[in-house]
């Protein structure tokens, strides 16, 4: 039995006070929408469809997944109406697994049960235990704990709104039997809204057997509404990763104080300090260290590296034992063979740094070769733009660069060159060579300086 997963995404969101539309909301750095896809194909779905409404465009630009099925409520109707809008696009023999675009931290192994519930005849529902359920449907069991049906908080009396076990409105069925219940579904209630939930006294109604799934915890089928919220399921995720990253080697300074937002791994003895950002795909070998306040993006570092507080990484390539920052930054392609010293206020953009090389202070090197045991001098400048085009620097192994040179790219300063101190450098320096490029020091009489205007 193949399954389609079908997203309700369709919200407006009003009480995010934002132009985004909701399920575009920023979590870990990616939309609430993408948290949900990337369950779906955790899944290995069939096929997905995305059921949208309000800002629906913008949605659709957002999120490029090619094997998304979109499709249009262009009424507010109610859950029942939304996934009556996908169903004819769905074969009756199909599972279909109900999943919604502001609920993002439901895992793959949590939903599981509910298909496993279909495969055996019933229909699955995805519960919850809550210490306060306000707000959300209540599980109504028989006297033999069988749930006969749902009652919405609003529509609910008394007794009713006791009861502890929560919907959460993810729900796994059979397409045919879907359709048939979907098609029976009123809007009399409080909202006068289809609720996607009534299905559930249908099916109990027909003989069909409810199997409800607790969810192992509240986080997993946090519902976003509102930026508060948007907060607390933003904790609940940086909690969860940085739990991963310690139970394979890390020590954290603060797990609280540590964003992860891509797909990180470490080796043995990792060190990371507090107010770190990873994002992306990184990858720290063992014994690195992160100072405070490093973001590292897209970023592999090799071992015993240390990143000294406030760096900034993206895209680049650390090779082992080197000593980055304070304060220096690696762009694009930026590659750093081993014990590499980048100091404060360095930056390197495109360029191979060799082994054993230094840019200790006050240096930007971009679109350059670098060799190794280099030295270069604070203050030091590839000149790679010419206000259109980028030009390359070569610098030969166990060359000495002079602070304050300007070396004017294209050019190539040569294996043990030297070039003296506050030079600029348009021609190519040759190898075991001292060569300057200074002018004429004058002293000027009788010279005043300007007086500020009034």
């Amino acid at each position: 039995m193949s399954l389609s997963i079908v997203i309700l995404a369709a919200g407006q969101g009003k009480r995010m006070n934002s132009k985004l539309p909701k399920v575009l909301q920023p979590l870990a750095g990616v939309p609430l929408l993408g948290h949900v896809l990337n369950t779906a194909h955790s899944l290995k779905a069939a096929d997905i469809h995305v059921v949208y409404g309000h800002g629906g465009e913008q949605v659709r630009a957002a999120i490029t997944d090619p094997s998304i099925n979109w499709v249009l409520q262009a009424q507010q109707l109610g859950t029942g109406h939304a996934l009556a809008q996908a169903m004819p696009q769905i074969a009756d023999d199909q599972t279909v697994l109900v999943l919604y675009g502001d609920v993002p931290l439901t895992r793959p192994q949590t939903l599981q049960p509910l298909l496993d519930a279909v495969t055996a005849g019933s229909v699955g529902l995805l519960s919850v235990k809550l210490n306060d359920p306000s707000g959300y449907g209540r599980i109504v069991r028989n006297n033999v704990g069988r749930v006969v049906r749902i009652v919405e908080h609003k529509d609910a009396n008394t007794k009713e709104r006791l009861i502890d076990e929560a919907n959460t409105g993810l729900l796994a069925a059979r397409a045919g039997q879907l359709k048939q219940w979907l098609s029976q579904l009123k809007n009399d209630n409080a909202q006068g809204e289809y609720y996607l939930t009534d299905i559930v006294t249908i099916a109990v109604r027909d003989g069909v057997n409810v199997e409800a799934v607790q969810a192992p915890s509240e986080a997993e089928v946090l519902g976003v509404n509102d930026k508060v919220q948007l907060a607390e399921v933003e904790a609940h995720l940086r909690g969860w990763r940085a739990k991963e990253l310690m139970l394979q080697g890390a020590t954290l300074a603060d797990p609280a104080r540590v964003d992860i937002r891509g797909e990180v791994t470490v080796g043995k003895d990792v060190f990371i300090d507090v107010n770190v950002v990873l994002v992306g795909r990184v990858h720290l070998a063992d014994g690195v260290r992160i100072g405070p306040n490093c973001y590292l993006k897209d970023t592999e570092v090799g071992a015993a590296t240390e990143l000294f507080p406030n760096c900034v990484t993206d895209r680049a390539v650390i090779g082992p034992e080197c000593n980055i920052g304070p304060f220096a930054r690696l762009r694009p392609e930026a590659r750093l063979a081993d014990h590499v010293h980048i100091g404060n206020f360095v930056e390197i953009k495109k360029s191979n740094i060799g082994s054993g090389s230094k840019a200790n202070h006050l240096t930007y090197v971009g679109d350059a070769q670098v060799g190794s045991g280099v030295n270069i001098g604070a203050g030091t400048v590839t000149v790679n733009y010419d206000g259109a085009n980028k030009w390359q620097t070569e610098i030969g192994d166990n060359a000495f660069i002079g602070s304050g040179s300007m070396l004017v790219a294209p050019v190539s300063i040569g294996a043990g060159a030297n070039t003296g101190a506050g030079s600029t450098i348009t021609k190519d320096a040759p190898a075991g060579k001292l060569t300057l490029a200074r002018a004429r020091q004058v002293t000027l009489d009788g010279w005043k300086r300007p007086n500020k205007k009034s």
